[in-house]
């Protein structure tokens, strides 16, 4: 018998998936894309398989905005295994090197400052970045170590939470593109004694935080109870992911040229930058930047919802 086709449907906005440990972000996105039988989707910056925590999802519409979360700021609280390297960095990798943890909790502190605010750091081979069109970690897999680059990042806050024999609780909260594993072995090699992540859980991405996050379990729990569209109740407005961005309300009248391309006033706005844009019903209607002349030049529109 042939199989009938799945019919996607249209959805559109931001889920705010609290992902389980031992799922990889695509995974997570695809079994919710399934739940939601959402025509498009997409995530917004991937977490590693071990680490849990806020993973936003994006569905229709609100995949246009997805740069802007994978560009956002992060918070995680995480526990580092002193005394041990693993050659992931973290605890699904083969251990390296174990040694004797002689620092306590003012050694600690008093390396934590030296790494934060911006900082550079190596990118570690079991990522996702790729050289020569190839990921690192495919390499690694196959026992190459290539060099990497330093990368700038900044760590605004990291904090000591607990320190229980030689597994030491963070609160780290910084900019994209940085690795916490990498910062576990910075500390870790500061230390004298290496470390590796044992436990990681993102607490925040951009606008988007902990109690805002819905587990697959409730998200399957409502699949049950009443099909896909149950699911919906769960979603966020597509402009969710923007709410730190001055907004703009056009007219009727500007609303209209605006969505066919062109610069229009914008009575209110201010003199430079990146705007949301809302028309004359309030309904978000895509981003824009200001021009020289107070206008508003539309960079990424939405169509009707």
């Amino acid at each position: 018998m042939t199989q009938k086709k799945r019919i996607r449907r249209p959805v559109n906005g931001v889920l705010v998936l609290d992902k389980p440990r031992g799922m990889s972000s695509n995974a997570a996105l695809q079994k919710v894309r399934w739940l939601l039988n959402a025509e498009k989707a997409g995530h917004t910056g991937s977490l590693d398989p071990l680490a849990t925590g806020v993973l936003p999802l994006c569905f229709g519409e609100a995949t246009k905005f997805s740069q802007f979360l994978l560009d956002a700021d992060k918070a995680y609280d995480t526990v580092l295994q002193l005394g041990v390297t693993t050659t992931t960095a973290d605890a699904e990798g083969e251990v390296l090197e174990r040694r004797e943890v002689t620092s306590g909790q003012a050694e600690l502190e008093a390396v934590l400052p030296r790494f934060t605010g911006p900082i550079k750091q190596v990118p570690p081979m079991y990522s996702a970045l790729k050289k020569d069109g190839q990921p690192l970690y495919k390499l690694a897999r196959a026992g190459e170590v290539v060099e990497r680059e330093p990368r700038s990042v900044t760590i605004h806050r990291l904090q000591l939470l607990a320190l229980d024999a030689d597994r030491a609780s963070l609160h780290v909260a910084c900019s994209k593109g940085t690795y916490v594993r990498t910062l576990a072995e910075d500390i870790g090699a500061a230390l004298g004694c290496g470390a590796h992540v044992a436990e990681l859980r993102r607490t925040q991405a951009g606008p988007f935080s902990l109690p805002q996050a819905i587990t697959l379990a409730q998200l399957e729990e409502a699949f049950e109870a009443g099909g896909n569209e149950a699911l919906d109740a769960f979603l966020l407005p597509v402009d969710s992911g923007l709410q730190d961005w001055p907004q703009v309300h056009l007219s009727e009248h500007s609303a209209y040229y605006w969505l066919h391309g062109q610069p229009v006033r914008a009575p209110g706005a201010p003199a430079f930058g990146s705007v949301r844009v809302y028309d004359h019903q309030g309904q978000f209607i895509g981003i824009g930047d200001m021009t020289d002349d107070a206008r508003v030049a539309p960079r990424r529109l939405i169509r009707s919802q």
